[in-house]
């Protein structure tokens, strides 16, 4: 949690704002402020949600997880392969066999895995 205590301190001091103040704004102390901006301490859930709302940042941003103070869209992009036994399975009770458009539809489905992959 050192990096989410770096970012804490940092948004606070690129407004400006004291802790004080900023604890007040964020229905704090400035005790706890203070603790969580050293890394002696955890916001909860509630509080890290104010601090992202007040800077107008991502948890993302806060966690560390990226430098994008925006954040990122979630994209969960698993990586699926056509090989899988299992994904064929799926795919071939999915289309009316033997229809035409069932040979044309699963290669469609699979050229798209492998693009993900």
């Amino acid at each position: 949690m050192e990096s989410c205590a770096k970012r804490l301190r940092s948004l606070r001091e690129s407004v400006g704002i004291s802790q004080e103040k900023l604890a007040a704004e964020l229905g704090t102390s400035q005790s706890s402020l203070n603790r969580y901006e050293n890394g002696q301490s955890t916001p909860s859930v509630a509080l890290f949600r104010r601090y992202a709302d007040y800077f107008d940042v991502s948890l993302d941003y806060i966690f560390g997880r990226t430098d994008n103070p925006q954040g990122q869209t979630y994209g969960f992009h698993p990586k699926l392969k056509p090989q899988q036994e299992e994904i064929r399975r799926f795919l071939d009770v999915c289309f009316e066999p033997g229809t035409p458009a069932n040979a044309k539809l699963k290669d469609s489905l699979y050229r798209i895995m492998e693009e993900q992959s």
